[in-house]
C-alpha cells in the first residue's frame, strides 16, 4: 500500500498471448482520440452542476448526451436516464443518472464502470484564464470546469467500450454495467437508493470507479485507501440581535470573537489538528514527498510552512485527520458596520483516517466544541454530512490484473497510493455489494487542479487512462 513506483512492469501484446488483438485495440484508441477530445469537450460545455441553486436541466442535458454516447457504442441491451427518489418514500428526486446495462454471456463476469457527470461550480470566473464553460487546449491540457473531474472519467469508459466494441463486438461475453451519476459532487443524496432499486442491475463482480488521481503524467496508479469526511454546519450566537460595538463593546461578546477562539481550538500551534478522539491509520508507511515538489503542487506562498514540518507529508494526507474550515457567513467588508455580530456560521470538513467510523468522528467533534465554548456562546449543528472511509482489498485477482492492464497501458509500473480525499460512496458499493471486487482508478493528475479554477485534463493521461481500461476489459472478457 502506498508504494513508490513499482509493481508489474509492462509487457507487450505478444508476451500476453493476445495475438496482436491488444495491439488493435491500442490502435483503435489512438485512431478515435480526436473524436475523443471532441466528445469530452461538448460534455464539458454543459454547466451540469448540482447544487441547489443552479439550473437542474443541465444536469438532465448532460445526463441525455453521455445516454446518448452510449447508446452509440452498440453494446448494451438498454440505456436509460433515471432518477430516484434522495430516500424510500421522499417526494425529493435525486439528478438523473445514467445507466446502461449489457448482460453477461457464456460464464463471463460482469463489470460495473462508475463515473459521474456533474461537476462543482466555477468559482470566482474572473481567476479563470479562459471561460469555465469553453474547452480550451492549451499546450497538452483540456481547461475547463469538469474536464478532468469527472467527465474524463466519463468518456475514459465510453472511449475503452468503443475499442472493445470495434475489435471484440462479435465475441465479447462481458457482462457490462455503465452507471454514470449525475449528484456526486452534491453529496450523492439519493446513492443509496439507487443501489437499493436498481441492486439487481447493477450487481456486478468488479466494479471500477474512474474518479481518482495518478502518481504523475506519466505513471498510473491504483488507489487503495481514501479518507472520509466530516461535514456540518456550526452557528455560534452569543446575542439575540446586533448591537452597537461602540456602545456594548468591550463589555459584550459578540460572535465572531466566539467562534474564532473556538474554531482556534481545533487545531495546536503548528496546525495540526487537536481533537481527542479523531484517530489515525497507522499500519502502513507512506513514501517520502520530496518538499519543493509538495510546495510546488500545493501552491504553498514563499515562507508559508507544512503543517507540522517537512516530514511524512503523504502520511499526513492519506492516514491522518485534517480539519478545513470551508466557509463562513458573516457580514463582509463592504457591508461592515460598527456593529457587534449575533451569529457566525461556519461549514466545517473533517477528513477522516482509513479505519475511523464517519459517526465516531463528529461525535467526537461534538464533543470538542460544545466543551470549549467560550463565554457561554451558544452552538447549532445542521447539515451533517457523513461519509466513511475506504482501504480496497489488493489480494484479489481482478487487482493484480488492473495493475498489469495499466502498466501496458501506460508504459509504465502502475503504483498503489492512498488518497487524502473521500470518494464515501464506495464504501456504499462495498457493503451492497460485498462479492465484488472494487478497483479505483482515474484520470487526473497532481496538477489537475479538480473543484478549483483552470481546471483541466491532461491528454496524454486521458490517452493512456483509455487505452489501459480497453486492455483491463478485453482482460476480463477472457476470464471464466
Amino acid at each position: 500500500m502506498a508504494s513508490e513506483p513499482q509493481g508489474p512492469a509492462p509487457t507487450t501484446p505478444e508476451s500476453n498471448g493476445s495475438d496482436g488483438r491488444e495491439s488493435a485495440l491500442r490502435a483503435t484508441v489512438d485512431a478515435a482520440f480526436p473524436a475523443t477530445v471532441k466528445d469530452l469537450s461538448a460534455l464539458v460545455r454543459i454547466p451540469s452542476v448540482s447544487w441547489d441553486g443552479f439550473d437542474g436541466a443541465n444536469v438532465r442535458a448532460s445526463a441525455d448526451a453521455v445516454a446518448e454516447l452510449a447508446r452509440g457504442i452498440g453494446l448494451f441491451d438498454t440505456v436509460d436516464v433515471v432518477s430516484v427518489p434522495i430516500a424510500p418514500g421522499s417526494d425529493v428526486s435525486g439528478q438523473p443518472a445514467v445507466l446502461a446495462h449489457r448482460a453477461a454471456k457464456n460464464g463471463a463476469p460482469t463489470v460495473l464502470l462508475y463515473a459521474h457527470h456533474d461537476v462543482q461550480p466555477p468559482g470566482d470566473e474572473s481567476l479563470w484564464e479562459s471561460a469555465p464553460y469553453e474547452p480550451t487546449v492549451r499546450g497538452d491540457r483540456l481547461y475547463g470546469r469538469g474536464a478532468s473531474d469527472d467527465k474524463a472519467g466519463v468518456i475514459t469508459h465510453i472511449a475503452a467500450l468503443r475499442a472493445l466494441a470495434e475489435n471484440r463486438g462479435d465475441d465479447l461475453d462481458l457482462g457490462i454495467v455503465l452507471f454514470n451519476e449525475g449528484e456526486e459532487e452534491f453529496g450523492s443524496r439519493s446513492f443509496g437508493n439507487f443501489l437499493d432499486i436498481h441492486r439487481e442491475v447493477l450487481d456486478a463482480d468488479v466494479i471500477v470507479v474512474a474518479d481518482s488521481d495518478n502518481w504523475d503524467t506519466a505513471t498510473p496508479a491504483l488507489t487503495v485507501s481514501l479518507r472520509g469526511n466530516v461535514a456540518f454546519n456550526l452557528t455560534v450566537s452569543t446575542l439575540d440581535h446586533a448591537s452597537h460595538s461602540g456602545m456594548f463593546g468591550g463589555a459584550a461578546p459578540d460572535a465572531m470573537l466566539a467562534a474564532i477562539k473556538l474554531l482556534a481550538t481545533l487545531w495546536d500551534e503548528d496546525g495540526v489538528v487537536a481533537v481527542d478522539g479523531l484517530e489515525s491509520y497507522t499500519s502502513t508507511e507512506a513514501p517520502q514527498y520530496d518538499s519543493a515538489q509538495f510546495r510546488d503542487e500545493a501552491a504553498l506562498l514563499d515562507g508559508v510552512t507544512p503543517i507540522g514540518g517537512d516530514a511524512d507529508i503523504y502520511s499526513k494526507m492519506w492516514f491522518r485527520p485534517s480539519i478545513t474550515v470551508t466557509g463562513i457567513d458573516a457580514p463582509t467588508v463592504q457591508n461592515a458596520s460598527n456593529t457587534l455580530v449575533p451569529s457566525v456560521r461556519v461549514r466545517i470538513s473533517t477528513r477522516i483516517a482509513p479505519g475511523q467510523k464517519a459517526a465516531d468522528a463528529y461525535g467526537a467533534l461534538r464533543r470538542h466544541l460544545d466543551a470549549r465554548a467560550p463565554l457561554g456562546a451558544v452552538l447549532d449543528y445542521s447539515d451533517p454530512d457523513l461519509g466513511e472511509p475506504f482501504l480496497v482489498d489488493t489480494t484479489g485477482d481482478a487487482f493484480t490484473l488492473a495493475s498489469q492492464a495499466l502498466a501496458d497501458g501506460w508504459g509504465a509500473a502502475t503504483v498503489e497510493q492512498g488518497v487524502g480525499g473521500s470518494i464515501p460512496f464506495i464504501a456504499q458499493l462495498a457493503e451492497t455489494f460485498p462479492g465484488a471486487q472494487i478497483l479505483v482508478t482515474g484520470v487526473e493528475d497532481p496538477d489537475t487542479r479538480a473543484h478549483s479554477p483552470n481546471e483541466s485534463q491532461h491528454l496524454g493521461v486521458l490517452k493512456r487512462a483509455i487505452t489501459g481500461e480497453a486492455l483491463l476489459l478485453s482482460r476480463l472478457a477472457d476470464k471464466r
